[in-house]
């Protein structure tokens, strides 16, 4: 603790008070448990998940650890497109979702500005230095030193400092993400620190959790983490849905509401899926219902339907759960109603 010099009665009882505080901080975490070194797991994980996080424009440049600053120039399949903004982000979006099975290419013109998992900003002059910084991050993912961005720790929050003897030395106020991860980076070997728990954290879906201790900070983390691979792995299963709904035709096998199944309404219509989000009901006689659909996913992955025209069709008009696919047969059940399921078989 800093020695101060105290030229007033008044300032003298400010520091009595101050040590009276400071002394119901070291009854209650002076033997802390959760006393930790600077290579310690603790310290990993507070340096993570406090890391500037840039996975927001991964669809621009691929790399969740930085961000590309404006103004940018890229060419998004075979389109020059300029952006100033975040704002702009919808010019790149428009144009990588107007197909959903096409090979997207996002081409960035040279020089640069990034802003990476460490705050600092840096110029990349040519592509060879950007593949760099990508080979980098995949490095840094693959040795989990990377951003954790599924747990957001609330702020302000406490460390309390000790000695190598286990002794409080002091305790400083964190307030941002940056200064986390500041002082967790360039905490010394010849020191500890503590967390003053209990502190909160907000998760992905905004639900926000109590932490009591390091063994809690590490169970959310782990939680939060495993649910990022499920969502990852969602996502490339709804990759793979839309390329066999592409590629296919498709009939309604069965369509179940209320133990009653009605697929011979359906009987003669053959469903084609195209990969601008349309999808087009056939019938033998050359009647033909229009609708659009959308994949999307989750922890699961979600097929939506819309068509419009046909009463039987529009029985259809649901957010489906997919519980089943193959290159064969896609089951779905609803997710407002999980008596209502459906079958597509390929034809």
């Amino acid at each position: 603790m800093k020695t101060l010099k105290f030229i007033t009665a008044i300032l003298l009882l400010s520091f009595l008070g101050l040590t009276s505080c400071q002394d119901e901080i070291d009854n209650e975490n002076g033997q802390n448990p959760n006393t930790n070194s600077a290579n310690s797991e603790t310290a990993s994980n507070l340096e993570r998940t406090s890391m500037y996080d840039g996975s927001f424009d991964d669809f621009l440049d691929g790399m969740s650890c930085s961000s590309i600053l404006f103004p940018v120039t890229a060419t998004v399949n075979g389109t020059q497109v300029t952006l100033l903004s975040q704002l702009d982000y919808s010019l790149v979006l428009d144009i990588l979702g107007q197909f959903n099975t096409d090979d997207d290419n996002v081409v960035l013109h040279f020089p640069l500005s990034v802003k990476l998992s460490n705050y600092n900003e840096v110029n990349v002059a040519n592509q060879a230095e950007y593949n760099a910084l990508m080979d980098a991050c995949e490095q840094a993912e693959d040795e989990a030193e990377d951003a954790i961005n599924c747990l957001d720790i609330d702020f302000p929050i406490t460390i309390l400092t000790y000695d190598l003897k286990f002794e409080q030395t002091g305790s400083v106020v964190i307030e941002s993400e940056q200064q986390l991860y500041t002082y967790m980076n360039n905490f010394g070997n010849d020191e500890l620190f503590a967390v003053n728990y209990p502190i909160t954290a907000t998760l992905e879906d905004e639900t926000v959790v109590n932490i009591t201790s390091d063994l809690d900070l590490r169970t959310q983390i782990n939680d939060c983490l495993e649910n990022e691979d499920i969502k990852d792995e969602a996502e490339e299963n709804a990759d793979a849905l839309e390329t066999i709904l592409v590629n296919g035709m498709f009939k309604v096998e069965s369509f179940v509401n209320a133990g009653v199944n009605t697929a011979n309404n359906y009987a003669d219509y053959t469903i084609d899926f195209a990969n601008d989000l349309t999808c087009l009901a056939e019938h033998t006689i050359n009647t033909t219902v229009e609708g659009t659909y959308e994949v999307t996913s989750s922890l699961e992955v979600f097929l939506t339907l819309n068509f419009s025209g046909n009463a039987n069709f529009e029985l259809l008009n649901h957010t489906w759960e997919v519980t089943s696919y193959s290159e064969n047969s896609i089951s779905l059940q609803s997710t407002t109603n999980a008596t209502i399921t459906l079958v597509l078989d390929q034809i």
